[in-house]
Order: C-alpha cells, then sequence, then structure tokens
C-alpha cells in the first residue's frame, strides 16, 4: 500500500471495516487508520494530523456522510495516534472523541503533548503538523470495561498502559477483532515479521508484558495494527512479540552498561537497523533512536536513577 490507498479489511471474520495508508513520516505501509462504516459510523485512530485530508477522502469514498460520523477514537494520545483527533472533529461536527481518562486533557489542550512529542521524535517533527484542540465538551472519557456502541458493532474498552498510560485496545466482539494500538508491537507485513516499539517517556516492560496477556486472554481472530494493517492472530505471536520486547531491552541494557554513554548507545542501534529497506534510512534510525531513548528511560526509572 501507499499513501492515500484505502482497504477493505478482509482478515477473519472483520466486516463494515476499512483501512487507509496515511504516508506517515512519508512512509509507506508505517500508519494506518480504520474507518467503520457501520451503524454509527467510527474512525479509529486519527493519524499524525498531516494528512488528515486523506482520511476525509475516505469517508467520501465509502459514501459516509461527515455529519454521520458518530465515534472518533484514537487509541491513546501520542500524537501519531491522535494528532488528527481535532481536524476529524471540527470536520465531522456530530463526532463524540473517545480517548482513556488519563490522555482525555492532552487532547483539549495539546501543548504539553506537543512538547514532549518534539523532545521524543527530534527531527521527525517536521512531518508533523500543530494538532487543533478538541472541544471539551466533544471528549468522552474512557475507563476499562466501557463498551462504545456503534450499533452493528460494539467495541469493548481493555487499558493497555505499557506503552503509555493512556493506552487502551479496542476489541470487536461481532467481528473477534482487536485494535492494537501499539500494545502488540509494530506488525511489518511486507517482512511478515512484528517489530519492537519503546518510546519515552512511558514506556514499561512488565507493563508491556501484562498488555500481551490481556490480548491472549481475548485470542482474537484478527489483529488490526496501527502500524501496520490487519493481521490474522496465530497461536504464539504475544509469545513472539514478548520475546522480541524482551531481548531489545536487553541488548540496549548490555551495550549501555559497555560504552556508558546514552548518546553513544543511541547512535550504535541507529547504525545497526536493519530496516531501511522497508522504511527508508531516514525513518529507520530515527525509530531506531527514539525504542533505545525509551528503554533508556525505563531503564534509569527501573534502577532509580
Amino acid at each position: 500500500m501507499t499513501r492515500g490507498d484505502l482497504r477493505e479489511v478482509t482478515t477473519g471474520s472483520c466486516s463494515d471495516l476499512y483501512y487507509l495508508d496515511t504516508g506517515m513520516y512519508d512512509t509507506d505501509e508505517y500508519g494506518a487508520v480504520y474507518v467503520y462504516d457501520a451503524a454509527r459510523p467510527a474512525i479509529v485512530e486519527t493519524g499524525i494530523g498531516t494528512h488528515h485530508d486523506l482520511i476525509l477522502d475516505a469517508l467520501d469514498e465509502l459514501s459516509i456522510s461527515r455529519e454521520d460520523v458518530a465515534v472518533i477514537a484514537p487509541t491513546h494520545v501520542h500524537l501519531d495516534h491522535a494528532g488528527g483527533a481535532g481536524f476529524l472533529a471540527e470536520a465531522c461536527p456530530n463526532a463524540e472523541v473517545m480517548v482513556h481518562e488519563i490522555g482525555a486533557r492532552h487532547l483539549v489542550d495539546p501543548s504539553r503533548l506537543v512538547e514532549g512529542t518534539k523532545r521524543a521524535v527530534g527531527d521527525q517533527w517536521e512531518f508533523y503538523v500543530e494538532p487543533e484542540p478538541v472541544p471539551e465538551e466533544r471528549v468522552v472519557e474512557l475507563q476499562a470495561g466501557d463498551e462504545i456502541n456503534l450499533g452493528d458493532h460494539h467495541l469493548e474498552v481493555y487499558h493497555a498502559p505499557g506503552h503509555a498510560p493512556h493506552q487502551v485496545v479496542y476489541y470487536d466482539r461481532d467481528d473477534d477483532a482487536l485494535f492494537t494500538g501499539d500494545a502488540a508491537g509494530i506488525w511489518v507485513p511486507e517482512r511478515g515479521e512484528i517489530f519492537e516499539t519503546s518510546p519515552p517517556p512511558n514506556f514499561d516492560l512488565e507493563e508491556c508484558l501484562a498488555d500481551l496477556e490481556t490480548v491472549r486472554d481475548l485470542h482474537p481472530e484478527a489483529l488490526l495494527y496501527t502500524h501496520f494493517g490487519p493481521r490474522e492472530y496465530e497461536v504464539g505471536a504475544m509469545d513472539e512479540y514478548a520475546d522480541v520486547l524482551t531481548e531489545w531491552v536487553e541488548r540496549v541494557e548490555e551495550k549501555d552498561e559497555e560504552l556508558g554513554d546514552r548518546d553513544a548507545v543511541v547512535e550504535f542501534f541507529a547504525d545497526q537497523t536493519d530496516m531501511a529497506d522497508v522504511w527508508g534510512e531516514r525513518k529507520a534510525r530515527e525509530e531506531a533512536k527514539l525504542n533505545v531513548r525509551g528503554v533508556l528511560t525505563y531503564l534509569r526509572n527501573r534502577d532509580g536513577e
């Protein structure tokens, strides 16, 4: 897929569901947004906001009136998932914007979120756009155990705080499908491989492993990744990601102990990335740097430094 491509999700028993490649970071097959052509139409995830017009074009392609969109539901408020929420809320005047209660205030006033994102992503900020605030009265604060009613689809809300304390995953019990956010890693369809995601400042290995237990317990037929696209659930998939994530943290910790210089550790793993053929060299290096910084922050918090 390339930027602007819209496809129906045919994985498992999914119905009424489409996914769009937003071309996030000018990279194909990295950022997806999902659209439900349901009784109460919904948008799950919003991208970084830069290409929110592509989401509106997708609504037009599906003959979904913007006034009919009932729900906009990012899995968490990191800007690669929620950066377009304000733009979409303005364009879809009857939609409620639903997010975990911890993150709700950052949609209303995104200033601190922008500040933190700029620190985390560095030069990648050039791909972003300043997010538009979401009017407070339009925001619905979610908690674990809540359900989003789309009429012929019902999304159950599960808290998944390992990646970020404001992250949830949505389980469509009607279709036996799970919107993973970043709880199950990054799916790389070109390779059929799972890749770690561990950004600062809130990455927590133990919590991430607990989130994988949540996914295992649900055992959905389909996994719907924001990064990137639908995947059939395979036995052992969560064990695979648990191994990837644990080994990743161990590698960073070992290199940190060896070099004793945080910047050197970041550059080492940026130089070692093997994802340039998939995402391009710049995005691959920046992704590695982001993930290393997250692990280093986690290790220092864990060790009380």
